[in-house]
């Protein structure tokens, strides 16, 4: 796809700080985000986000989605522990100039392979807001699957609603 052949993931780097800002302090990204990620975004925001990915060192678990050089999202998988520790929940957002182009698929599949070639996971998952469809529909296409809904557990700028999970297995690996 032409939309695609500028389009890759890296890692995070303190030259992003103004495309992240930029794209990352918009309200329709954050309805459909988990409460820690800001509204509106600012420049220590941005700063702190850099400083954490920076600290990953050489096994990064969050990436840039970028277009040429600019940032234009995100993508990543943080690793559960204790028994869950076989399991990794993943994210991703897009700034909203690029939806609806297939860059989240993209974007997903990349890091969804990151994931089980680089870390001992087996599972990866994956919970959607109910009123978001186009992720679910990321999801799909990077071969996840709708496991389970849970009925009234979130709530979103005083909105409640279901939470959808999707997950991935290490063994379902290609698309």
């Amino acid at each position: 796809m032409d939309d695609l052949k500028n389009i890759r993931i890296r890692t995070w780097l303190r030259e992003d700080k103004d495309a992240l800002v930029r794209y990352a302090n918009n309200r329709n990204i954050w309805l459909n985000m988990r409460d820690l990620f800001p509204h509106p975004y600012t420049d220590e925001d941005a700063g702190r986000w850099l400083e954490r990915c920076a600290a990953q060192g050489n096994k990064p678990t969050h990436f840039a989605i970028v277009s040429g050089e600019e940032a234009i999202g995100s993508v990543g998988f943080d690793l559960m522990e204790g028994e869950f520790r076989i399991t990794g929940e993943i994210g991703y957002w897009i700034a909203e100039p690029f939806w609806g182009k297939g860059i989240a698929t993209f974007a997903l599949r990349q890091a969804t392979e990151k994931a089980f070639e680089s870390f001992p996971v087996e599972r990866l998952e994956a919970a959607v807001f109910s009123w978001n469809p186009a992720s679910e529909r990321v999801l799909e296409k990077a071969g996840y699957h709708m496991e389970a809904r849970l009925k009234r557990s979130i709530i979103k700028d005083g909105r409640i609603g279901d939470a959808l999970i999707y997950a991935r297995l290490r063994d379902s690996l290609p698309y």
